[in-house]
């Protein structure tokens, strides 16, 4: 390993346009195309369902706030970790970086992965449901390749997320001319009464809101690779608020596209929105649609791989973590071990898994972290307002953020109980078992250095610094 530099660190690869690609080719994922109906038959109108829609971007931008001030105050990679780290202590940092490891990353990738390969292989099966077995292979040919991608090049892997966003906003820019094209022709009928047939219950709101927020999921994105942005303090405000105003923008376009074309029903009963619009619009142009989705989920999981694999590594190298995941390619400059790690454990998830299960589960787990996490804020502002920060949010919108989170959290519990939170719960308690012995009383056997060393040879890793 002669060739490696003296310092081993991450490099700063990523522009202002590279940081607004990454959170808005996250964010535009597969939700946009698949969570409509599914907003639509929990709240029960359409005019109740772009309130949602609207709410969850509100929410969405009030959380990135909160977040910018954080990493103006902590300039360090690893998002809501390492910000837990140093506002609740090493206890809750862990259970959130060990519920994270084994549940909510891996699900979230495999949940992107399974809508990806259920659009991409849809044209073949235009008159029957695809089978399970030809959607998980697909899927995890997806998330094999774009790990390696990720692996390899960190420029490749961005300049794949810029294409991919412009592929992505020009799908959904046609979907909104389209609408336009309709509203102007009188096509307005599913939009008057909108609110006729609103289901006002909690759990139903709290549904809608989970459905609508997978589909925002990754306003989070970029603090995760502060380290890794070119003058963060200039370029990470500046993308958040440019990347996370514009996709709520074309959500709420495009779902006025969608009620233009289709009924309420027609919404509500189709499988993939964006394929039923394009086929009643477009006409024999609509598998464009399904073409155009499968691209923006394939982008989203690239950005997902990309962020994912830095929270492991971050972690790994404040101690909370094998060693060998806080380690980067000596050539590449990329935390390969950390990816791989991550790519097995979604594979292991998407094997048994729904795309359903695991967005209800994904949503309830993580907006309980993000309270955690700008409670922390709340904790800095009122405890230690003498902490340098470029930016400050008003104390109004971490209140508001902390009561929403734990709305969201709180109130499926108790409108309609399911075990599934029970396990969920005891599933994050029980990552105690684990700081106990290893982290706490720092519990290291030998066979663990042997194995590292194997591996850190075959992958040709070494330990790397922080780039601050």
């Amino acid at each position: 390993m002669s060739g490696a530099p003296a310092k081993l660190a991450l490099k700063r690869e990523v522009n202002l346009v590279g940081a607004v690609s990454l959170i808005t080719g996250i964010m535009i994922g597969s939700g946009i195309f698949m969570s409509p109906q599914l907003v639509l038959q929990t709240m029960g109108s359409p005019g109740s369902s772009l309130v949602i829609w609207g709410l969850c971007g509100v929410l969405a931008t009030f959380g990135s706030l909160c977040y910018m001030e954080l990493s103006t105050i902590i300039k360090e990679s690893g998002s809501e970790y390492t910000y837990i780290l140093h506002t609740s202590g090493p206890v809750m940092a862990f259970l959130f970086v060990f519920t994270s490891l084994f549940f909510v990353g891996p699900a979230s990738t495999a949940g992107i992965a399974l809508s990806f390969a259920s659009y991409i292989v849809a044209p073949f099966y235009e008159d029957c449901v695809p089978p399970e077995l030809v959607v998980k292979c697909v899927a995890v040919a997806g998330i094999v390749v774009l790990t390696i991608v990720n692996g390899t090049n960190v420029r490749l892997s961005i300049s794949i997320q810029v294409l991919f966003m412009a592929a992505k906003i020009l799908s959904l820019g046609i979907i909104i001319i389209g609408g336009v094209v309709l509203l102007t022709g009188g096509k307005t009928s599913s939009l008057e009464n909108s609110f006729e047939g609103t289901h006002l219950d909690v759990g139903a709101a709290v549904m809608a809101f989970y459905q609508g927020l997978w589909s925002y999921d990754g306003w989070n994105s970029l603090n995760y690779i502060t380290e890794e942005l070119k003058h963060p303090e200039v370029n990470l405000p500046r993308s958040l608020l440019i990347a996370i105003p514009l996709v709520t923008a074309l959500y709420l376009l495009v779902n006025i596209s969608y009620l233009a074309a289709l009924t309420p029903r027609e919404l509500m009963t189709s499988t993939a929105v964006a394929v039923t619009w394009g086929n009643k619009v477009l006409g024999s142009w609509g598998w464009l649609m399904s073409v155009a989705a499968a691209l923006s989920a394939f982008g989203s999981m690239n950005g997902s791989c990309f962020t994912g694999g830095r929270l492991y590594f971050v972690a790994a190298r404040e101690g909370h973590m094998p060693d060998i995941l806080s380690m980067a390619h000596v050539h590449r400059l990329t935390p390969l071990p950390a990816l791989a790690f991550k790519t097995v454990l979604a594979l292991l998830v998407l094997i048994p898994g729904d795309f359903q299960s695991i967005i209800s589960l994904f949503s309830f787990t993580s907006w309980f972290f993000y309270g955690i996490t700008v409670t922390g804020l709340l904790y800095l502002k009122l405890k230690k307002p003498e902490l340098r920060r470029t930016f400050t949010v008003p104390i109004v919108i971490p209140v508001l953020f902390v009561i929403a989170a734990g709305f969201l959290v709180v109130a499926p519990i108790i409108d309609n109980p399911k075990i599934e939170y029970l396990y969920v719960v005891l599933f994050v308690l029980s990552g105690i078992i684990f700081y106990i012995p290893f982290i706490h009383y720092k519990l290291h056997p030998g066979f663990l250095d042997k194995i590292t060393t194997v591996l850190q040879l075959f992958l040709e890793v070494a330990p790397a610094e922080k780039n601050l």
